[in-house]
């Protein structure tokens, strides 16, 4: 049974128990995530439920004007509530396009998305911020403004749900700062902006301007801007210059941090 939760306080032990069978989740971190998400308006908790036991919980950013969702949590003690939240949301968001990011120890979750046919990515390791990286110049780098949305536009990554034209349409939501050289737009950094742990989603340098330092200025201005707030990212494994980038601003890798990414388009009718 699924429901759907406006509030967590009576459930938990029960997150805390699913919590302790999973090697990777902080019982104290996912607890205070959940009850940060409770109060974002565009967030929805489910439970998922064997009689009134919690055997899972998770929690989807929603965006229905666009039918897309993204999983922010996803943990359950017993492997059938991956497949009962499945065909939750293959009952009540047909159409819709979910992009998922798990631990890749989630063996059930990963079997359900296969099932699905589900599109798989490189595995990505978690970096967070501790401590600000040597002072870096950000001389060049400049808010988004609508003088340059076309060059940004052009430049921007295309096979990202949050595409350049939807990162500029959500500012409530994302910082975009842009390396400009003589008039020209080289590179961008996109950073959430509205989380107790932002995170830079899209970085990219056009190739022609590597190895000048644009990546390592639109980083520290991404982390100038982020104030008091925490900050991490995920990256692919195998990316190790993206990897010494990070590490020389000030992030280190979170231990046991592996994520999994895929995307899921729901149809519009399940199979038989």
């Amino acid at each position: 049974m699924i429901r759907k939760l406006t509030t967590i306080s009576p459930w938990y032990l029960e997150i805390r128990e699913i919590c302790r069978t999973l090697e990777y989740a902080s019982e104290k971190e996912t607890i205070k995530r959940l009850e940060s998400l409770l109060e974002k308006p565009d967030v929805q908790i489910f439970g998922v439920f064997r009689k009134e036991r919690m055997t899972g919980i998770f929690a989807f950013l929603m965006l229905a004007d666009e039918q897309y969702m993204e999983m922010l949590i996803g943990l359950a003690c017993l492997q059938n509530a991956f497949e009962e939240i499945a065909q939750y949301l293959e009952e009540n968001y047909a159409g819709w396009q979910a992009d998922l990011v798990f631990n890749p120890a989630d063996t059930a979750l990963r079997n359900t998305l296969m099932r699905r046919e589900a599109e798989f990515f490189t595995e990505q390791v978690k970096m967070r911020l501790v401590k600000k990286g040597c002072c870096t110049d950000t001389d060049g780098i400049l808010p988004f403004c609508e003088p340059y949305a076309k060059q940004y536009y052009a430049i921007h990554e295309k096979d990202l749900y949050w595409t350049g034209e939807k990162a500029a349409a959500a500012l409530e939501r994302f910082n975009i700062f842009l390396a400009v050289d003589h008039d020209v737009v080289c590179g961008y950094i996109d950073v959430t902006n509205c989380y107790e742990e932002n995170e830079p989603f899209s970085l990219l340098v056009v190739p022609e301007y590597r190895q000048r330092g644009w990546g390592r200025k639109l980083l520290a201005k991404a982390i100038e801007s982020n104030g008091s707030s925490g900050m991490a990212l995920q990256v692919d494994v195998d990316n190790i210059p993206a990897i010494r980038l990070y590490e020389s601003a000030g992030f280190v890798k979170v231990p046991g941090g592996i994520s999994q990414a895929a995307t899921w388009h729901i149809p519009l009718s399940r199979k038989k």
